[in-house]
């Protein structure tokens, strides 16, 4: 008996150990999902990036679209700086679906994305990682082919107005990676919309 609970005890915590996903300082896994274009991009496909802003995010969280024009500009601003955005969607479109590829592809162009919008359809990725919001960051550190997570969590201090933002996390940290230092803030809390699965 003290066995059987044994081997359910390990088996709950190894369960528990891989929903947590990625802390910061591990090494983190490329992926291969397909663009709103049709076509497939994965991180290897971006030989020049000092990194990566790994952004889960959706077309109809209220905290995902308050953040839409924010994405924007910090794409713009930093992809010629080496560290460009990757946008993913999570969601199940069975259980949402304003969250479908065609949804994407809609939303991205009403809003004029300026960077890759891929689809989780697998719902695999997100799990890699350890997402759990949408929005939810990840940046990372690109050495060669190693990818070293440095930051996840929440864009800044203010979902509701983009006026009265007083700490940009997302900006402080890759400001920090390209004067080559460590992010002072590596985790902040998530604030977004659950991810929406079928289970």
């Amino acid at each position: 008996m003290k066995k059987v609970l044994l081997l359910c005890f390990l088996l709950i915590s190894s369960v528990a150990i891989m929903a947590q996903g990625y802390k910061v300082g591990d090494s983190a896994e490329d992926f291969k999902l397909k663009n709103i274009d049709g076509k497939h991009i994965s991180l290897s496909d971006y030989s020049d990036a000092k990194g990566f802003v790994v952004i889960f995010t959706c077309n109809h969280c209220p905290y995902a679209v308050a953040y839409e024009d924010r994405i924007i500009d910090f794409d713009k601003k930093y992809k010629k700086k080496g560290f460009p955005v990757i946008a993913i969607n999570p969601n199940d479109p069975a259980v949402v679906p304003g969250d479908s590829f065609e949804g994407m592809q809609k939303r991205a162009k009403e809003k004029g994305f300026t960077f890759p919008y891929l689809f989780d359809a697998k719902q695999e990725v997100y799990k890699n990682f350890g997402a759990t919001k949408t929005p939810h960051v990840y940046v990372l550190s690109k050495d060669k082919s190693k990818l070293t997570v440095e930051y996840i969590g929440t864009i800044d201090n203010n979902y509701k107005d983009a006026s009265k933002v007083s700490t940009r996390y997302l900006e402080d940290a890759v400001n920090s990676l390209l004067m080559n230092k460590k992010p002072e803030v590596t985790y902040t809390k998530a604030i977004g919309c659950s991810i929406k699965t079928k289970g």
